[in-house]
């Protein structure tokens, strides 16, 4: 009697263990499901009965193994030789932390309003300040309270890959907002702003006007001054 109970609960162990495997999704699975995409989280492979921890074991497994590159907890990528396109940083700084959008330098280089080569991919959150630093790049993260997070718009950066970006106007009064003494104009002029025609002067107007602050008040009629000139310099030549 206790050499078939025994042997049942050997089966049982059995049918559990294969059970327990077949529910996991295989790595040729994600890649296939993946397509083009090349970033994905942890609940990608809690299907079935596969809860997150034991998704969380796959994944730890296959980040030894090589096969994916943990970019923070629960984020993924691809290694290079299974990625069918290259993942853009601004998309890449837009899922490490989930309700940010880039700013500040990064954005205004993106708009081509600045001439220098900006190599910290910064954005900005309502949530805590954050680093990361990895095969993409260095991220950074400045807290803003909730009542400035606006300005933003979801663009297209490369191929099929979006990301939110702050507006041009808005990125300028994100770095004056955060800068001491940003709305000085002789910081304004370090800036070296080109292409100001491509600003949109009522929407920074309406941008000022919204944080309404005395200092990006004072700022944006730098600005509008700066570009103003420009404009009436341009049409003289």
């Amino acid at each position: 009697m206790f050499f078939v109970e025994n042997l049942s609960w050997r089966n049982n162990i059995a049918i559990t263990y294969v059970s327990y495997h077949n529910s996991f999704m295989r790595y040729s699975q994600v890649l296939d499901i993946l397509g083009d995409e090349v970033l994905f989280e942890t609940p990608l492979l809690t299907v079935g009965d596969v809860s997150p921890y034991q998704a969380q074991r796959r994944l730890t497994d296959w980040s030894k193994a090589g096969k994916v590159t943990p970019l923070r907890r629960g984020l993924y990528v691809l290694p290079k030789e299974n990625r069918a396109i290259e993942p853009h940083p601004y998309q890449i700084a837009n899922r490490l932390m989930a309700g940010s959008y880039v700013s500040l330098e990064t954005a205004l280089r993106y708009h081509n309003l600045i001439p220098e080569h900006v190599a910290v991919i910064t954005s900005v959150t309502t949530g805590r300040p954050r680093e990361w630093e990895n095969e993409f790049g260095r991220f950074f993260y400045r807290h803003i309270h909730p009542r400035y997070f606006f300005g933003v718009e979801y663009r297209l950066v490369l191929g099929r890959q979006h990301a939110f970006i702050a507006y041009p106007e808005k990125a300028l009064l994100d770095l004056i907002y955060f800068r001491k003494g940003g709305d000085s104009p002789e910081f304004i002029q370090s800036l070296r702003l080109q292409n100001l025609e491509n600003l949109d002067l009522e929407r920074l107007q309406q941008f000022a006007n919204r944080f309404d602050k005395p200092k990006l008040h004072r700022a944006a009629a730098v600005i509008i001054e700066l570009a103003e000139r420009e404009m009436r310099e341009y049409e003289l030549l």
